[in-house]
Formats: structure tokens, sequence, C-alpha cells
């Protein structure tokens, strides 16, 4: 098994980055004030999340920990588990998510697709219930199960430190001068941003987390109140800013609206931090380039009130 690489392994990475010209424009930004949005839905598996999973299937099956009729458990708050699952169906190990009730249904008939086992966990105890849950079935069942640990892996950080940084600092020519990610398991900001600074240490990393614990940004964390993942390093982040639901809501609206692309609640809460960056550099006089992490595409979220009910003005 660990001598295939499976196809849709082949396809991770390399993911667009696209400057954001007419939301820029829409919010007054002068020219030398640029946003660039790193478009991760164009992963296999539609998400960041198909890097890290990659990453920690491949390290386990390399050294066994994978295989033999074991079967990759994790919890999830829904991308992750899809590229577990992607993987899975691709390489032919079993895949066992544990999911939190309140994840879309688009997430979870994904799951089934693939042919992953779906437990759902409490909804009102989010990602966090999800963490404890599995953490309860791995200790009950030790030898059955592969415990991925997203939150936890190494690989994780490694994934976004060997893959996403050096292709931003590429796909800018060295530019970059601002990195914005939203927080959720954290290896998104904390590979990226610790590569981004050993390439040049005057980038600033900016994080966005949600205002409080109870919102509506599937995947993110309100760290201060949550389960931290062990992955997290807070001497990476540089600046911390937060983004209520009905904010990132209403910029991953004007997103599809302005510049025709689809993306989910997490790339909204992103985009409110570019903006808040955009911002303090055009009324300082200063210029700069900064990217913001779009981690997947709004189709997983047409069941959910982003989209529900929702009717654009025309």
């Amino acid at each position: 098994m660990t001598g295939i690489t499976a196809a849709a392994a082949l396809a991770i990475g390399i993911t667009p980055l696209a400057r954001l010209r007419r939301l820029g424009q829409r919010h007054n930004l002068p020219d030398d004030v640029q946003m660039w949005l790193k478009m991760e839905w164009a992963n296999p598996g539609g998400s960041v999340k198909d890097r890290p999973a990659l990453a920690i299937v491949q390290a386990a099956l390399e050294s066994g920990d994978l295989g033999s009729g074991k079967t990759l458990i994790d919890s999830s708050s829904g991308n992750t588990g899809l590229s577990y699952a992607m993987l899975g169906a691709a390489y032919g190990f079993p895949v066992t998510i544990v999911l939190p009730g309140s994840a879309s249904a688009e997430r979870k008939q994904i799951l089934r697709v693939y042919g992953a086992k779906l437990i759902e966990s409490d909804a009102l105890e989010g990602s966090d219930g999800a963490i404890r849950l599995v953490r309860q079935l791995v200790a009950e069942s030790p030898d059955r199960y592969f415990f991925a640990d997203q939150y936890g892996n190494p690989n994780n950080v490694l994934a976004h430190f060997e893959g996403t940084g050096p292709e931003i600092w590429r796909q800018t020519a060295g530019k970059v001068t601002h990195f914005v990610a939203s927080l959720g398991t954290t290896g998104t900001m904390i590979g990226t941003g610790r590569y981004l600074k050993i390439a040049n240490p005057a980038i600033q990393t900016v994080a966005v987390q949600p205002t409080d614990a109870f919102h509506g940004i599937e995947g993110l964390k309100h760290l201060p109140t949550a389960i931290v993942p062990p992955i997290y390093d807070e001497t990476v982040v540089d600046v911390h800013l937060t983004c209520d639901t009905d904010r990132a809501y209403d910029l991953t609206r004007e997103l599809a609206a302005v510049e025709g692309l689809f993306a989910g609640t997490s790339t909204g809460a992103a985009l409110s931090g570019a903006l808040a960056t955009a911002r303090s550099l055009a009324d300082g006089g200063q210029s700069g380039l900064i990217v913001a992490i779009a981690p997947d595409g709004g189709s997983k979220y047409l069941s959910t009130g982003l989209w529900s009910g929702y009717e654009p003005d025309m």
C-alpha cells in the first residue's frame, strides 16, 4: 500500500492565488494595498485540510501505524474528516469520523459517499465534544484504531510549512507582507506563518477567531473557551482579531457577489481580518500585499443559515 501514490494525493496542493481587486475597490482601498485569496477549495477534497490529512496518512502508512486492517479515526468539524475519507477510499483503508451533530448535511453526506463511518457527537458541544468522544473510543479499543489526532499531530503543521508557506512565497515572488488565516486546528496559521517568518521576518501574521464561544462559523475555534490544540504556537501570531458570525456571513456573500468566488464561512472570517489589516495600512499611508486563506468552498453550506433562504440584492 505504501508504495502506491493515490491519484487523489497527486492533486493536492499548488492551489490558485487570486487578487481581490473588485472587493478592494468596493472597500475604497488604494491600489498599493493588495488583498489576495488562496483558494484552497481547489484541492480534490475541497478544502485546505487535504494538505495535513495527506501528510498524516502518508506518515502513518510509512511507519506501519496505519494498515493491516486498522481503522483511521479522528474527530473533525467537517473538512479534515472529508479529506481522511477521500484518502481512505483512494488508498483502501477504513475511516471513522466523529463529527458534531451540528455539522452541515452536505458534509455528512459526502462522508457517506466516500464510504466512511460517521459517529455524531453532541451538537451543543461543538468540536470539543467530538474531541472528547474520539478520545474515549480510542481508549476503549486502542488496537482497533489509528488515532490520526489532527489537533496534536505535528504532520499537520509540517504540511503547511513544507507546502502552503512555500507556495505563497513563490506565488507572490516574495512580496507578501501580511498573512491572514482563521483558527480551527491552527495548523494552517502555525505551519504557514512559521515558514513565511523564516523567509522574511518582517512578514506579519494575523489570526482570526470567532468573537465568542457560541458562533455559526463552522470549523473555527474560540480559543479562550475551547480545548486549545497542542500544535498551536502563539509565538507565531503577531496580531489577534475576532469576527462575529454575521460579519463572516456578510463577507462570504459579498465575495460571491463581487468577485464570483463561492467560499465557506471561515473564508468570510479570514476576509474580515484581511480587510481590517488593509484598512489599517491604507489609513497609515502604507502599502502591502495581504494573503488570506480561503479554507473551503461554499457548496457544503447550502443548507445552512449562510445560504438557506438568502436572496441577494439585485
